[in-house]
């Protein structure tokens, strides 16, 4: 079997459109799981679709809705997930997949029609192991349209091509990914010891093996942001503290846009703790605050009032939480030596 199309500029009609495996980690995810594997099997792409769905014990009916899901189209497979961890759904997934392309789907990721056709048509152009694209974050309540702003700009996340989009080309990390299998089995898949960034770990294993990880900015997923502060600032702290842990396990990979936040937060509580004794350790954090507002001025011109006035607040939050996640990162989350 053919594993890629002759040529990616062949007529559609005949290349040999591989079978692609999409793979699911589903929690509590009731009221997008039926419209997210709808909009995988209404792909507009030539070869087979099969949709694995790994579920862990959540706390609404996304089981019921999974199960009724496979029940109605032969094309959907459902595997537990016992632990409810991401890695570990993402493993029992490519175990019960079949295709020889593995492409990785949230549960409430919104794909574009030809999302898949694209990735394979990428993935025959550039030889890549893995090629993904654009996290194009979209808020519909006024919080949330702050943090798609934030999360879309280089004030918020710094330059990573993912999020604030860029041209097509190697990529340190892409957002969700479709692979080929050999590279995932070249690599043992994804470290279940990272509970969070186990897609940036894992991609840089397929570097450091040789592989190709390639950003093609055709390949957009929309994504619902966290609706609240107290949310985002959960979802950020746990991003630094394992970002830390990635670090502490792959020497080297970290630079200066990771360290920023870290640094910032630092220089603030310096400055509040001498302010008592040296007023002026309040330009640090008033400069902060003043810098954000600034910024927020300019990045939410765009924005309806309610998200603008509420995008400083999602800024510092973001940054804050990232921040203080990576200092307090505990050594005993590192990961444990690999049993030879």
């Amino acid at each position: 079997m053919k594993q890629f199309p002759d040529s990616p500029h062949a007529p559609a009609q005949t290349r040999a459109w591989p079978p692609i495996s999409v793979i699911m980690p589903v929690l509590n995810e009731e009221r997008h799981l039926r419209e997210a594997v709808d909009m995988v099997l209404a792909q507009h792409y030539p070869g087979d679709i099969e949709v694995v769905l790994a579920v862990g014990p959540s706390q609404d009916r996304t089981q019921e809705v999974a199960d009724a899901i496979a029940a109605s189209d032969r094309r959907v497979t459902v595997v537990p997930n016992p632990t409810g961890r991401t890695p570990n759904a993402l493993n029992a997934a490519i175990a019960a997949s079949r295709s020889g392309i593995v492409a990785r789907v949230d549960g409430h990721a919104m794909l574009p029609p030809d999302y898949l056709r694209i990735a394979v048509e990428t993935l025959a152009e550039t030889g890549a192991d893995n090629v993904g694209g654009v996290m194009a974050a979209e808020g519909i309540s006024p919080f949330e349209q702050a943090v798609a702003c934030a999360m879309t700009s280089k004030i918020g996340v710094g330059a990573a091509a993912f999020h604030v989009g860029g041209t097509a080309g190697p990529a340190d990390t892409v957002y969700l990914g479709v692979f080929r299998r050999s590279a995932l089995d070249r690599v043992g898949g994804y470290d279940e010891h990272f509970q969070r960034a186990q897609d940036w770990e894992m991609n840089h294993r397929i570097r450091q093996s040789g592989g190709l990880v390639w950003f093609q900015p055709r390949m957009r997923v929309s994504y619902r942001p966290r609706p609240n502060v107290k949310a985002l600032a959960k979802q950020y702290f746990h991003y630094g503290r394992w970002r830390r842990v990635v670090a502490r396990t792959h020497e080297g990979t970290i630079n200066l846009r990771y360290l920023a936040p870290p640094a910032a937060v630092l220089a603030m509580i310096l400055g509040l703790v001498v302010s008592p004794f040296f007023p002026l350790g309040l330009v640090i954090p008033g400069g902060y605050a003043l810098a954000i507002v600034a910024g927020s001025a300019v990045t939410g011109s765009h924005l309806p009032m309610a998200a603008r006035v509420r995008l400083p607040l999602v800024y510092a939050a973001m940054h804050c939480s990232w921040g203080w996640g990576f200092l307090t990162s505990p050594r005993k989350l590192a990961r444990p030596p690999r049993s030879s």
